[in-house]
């Protein structure tokens, strides 16, 4: 089994984002703020700006003296995103954007609002290179990685716009974040790792979020899976696993001709031993494709096998594309299905589905700019 990624997990270069305060540790925004010639006490001061009051316009950072602002903005406060356009849906409460960065490069996020959460699901690729037939995104191909900056101001702006009551129901808080957005995670490893940190740090070093209500997604890139369980986060591990068996996984989820089922889940232990933490396991249930009762009999027993106690199904019925041959199962299927992974002493949930009419599909409203 290799140790490392896959060269062709790489992202095509397109344009490099600028440096942002985001992508910095403490030490590097202080160094780079005493570059500029400011003291180094600018460095928390400009850390509480974009961390805690969630502003990344200098010009309206009127405790730093009007002069060196423009410099600021040009240093540090590039840029990053641009809303090409929001789509609302469930009554206000379900909100998908569509991004443009500065290289033209599209990328989604979609921000819900429950009665106890709110949760955003951001982007961490522009596109996708793990190809799954099924998946918008993944059927676009990957246009390249996203740098740290921007996948925390994804998590920025929605923290903003929960907070200035942008979103029905009034001003509220942001509470979850999950990456089940546009790209695989863990092909852009160093990133996500960086950003989780700076969306957990209380400030002024980051947003505050509980890395218990943080969720990283994967389609099983087992030897990524155990370098994040050594990492010394909290956060939850969510695995796109959608079949029990290799034979349909390979067609379904092609990285499985690299590291098979069996491999994935032994790296998904390895992170539910090392964290503590309950694994999540991602299934999308396709009508006569994986959902079929042994299927659902073989994957609970899988699961009971390789994590016990410390795993959930997460049953998503599927968010059918334009023009795809893949649609979602009957509900009976679907009951029967969750049933039989129970009866396993497997516990087993069906995901509530937002934003339908908004092409809230990973990677469809991007399809739809292009």
């Amino acid at each position: 089994m290799s140790t490392s990624l896959p060269l062709v997990f790489d992202a095509p270069k397109r344009g490099r984002p600028p440096r942002h305060l985001a992508d910095l540790t403490d030490d590097e925004l202080k160094s780079a703020v005493i570059a500029l010639g400011l003291p180094g006490f600018r460095a928390n001061q400009l850390a509480r700006h974009y961390y805690g009051r969630l502003d990344a316009d200098a010009a309206r950072m009127t405790d730093l003296p009007a002069a060196v602002r423009p410099q600021v903005a040009e240093e540090l406060f590039p840029r990053l995103m641009t809303p090409v356009r929001h789509l609302d849906c469930d009554g206000g409460t379900t909100r998908k954007t569509l991004w443009r960065l500065h290289d033209g490069t599209l990328l989604e996020s979609v921000l819900m609002r429950y009665p106890d959460r709110a949760t955003l699901c951001i982007s961490s690729q522009a596109g996708c290179g793990m190809a799954c037939p099924f998946c918008a995104t993944g059927q676009g191909g990957l246009d390249r990685n996203l740098s740290t900056a921007e996948i925390v101001d994804q998590v920025r702006a929605a923290a903003a716009a929960m907070r200035d009551g942008d979103v029905a129901g009034g001003p509220g808080r942001l509470s979850n974040v999950v990456f089940m957005g546009m790209g695989e995670p863990l092909a852009n490893y160093k990133r996500v790792v960086a950003a989780v940190r700076r969306i957990t740090s209380p400030a002024p070093g980051g947003l505050g979020i509980s890395q218990r209500s943080v969720t990283v997604s994967t389609v099983g890139l087992a030897p990524a899976i155990r370098k994040l369980a050594d990492e010394g986060l909290s956060v939850t591990l969510a695995v796109s696993l959608h079949t029990p068996d290799d034979e349909l996984r390979d067609t379904l989820v092609p990285v499985n001709n690299r590291w098979s089922v069996q491999e994935v889940l032994d790296a998904a232990r390895y992170y539910a031993d090392k964290t503590g933490r309950r694994v999540s396991i991602e299934y999308a249930l396709i009508r006569d494709v994986n959902d079929q009762p042994w299927r659902a009999d073989l994957l609970g027993k899988k699961l009971h096998r390789a994590l016990g106690p410390l795993v959930h199904v997460n049953l998503i019925p599927l968010n059918p594309t334009p023009g795809s041959e893949w649609d979602a199962s009957p509900k009976p299927a679907q009951d029967e299905f969750v049933r039989r992974v129970i009866a396993q002493g497997v516990s087993c949930t069906v995901r509530d589905t937002r934003g339908q009419e908004i092409a809230a599909a990973c990677g469809q409203l991007a399809a739809e700019e292009r």
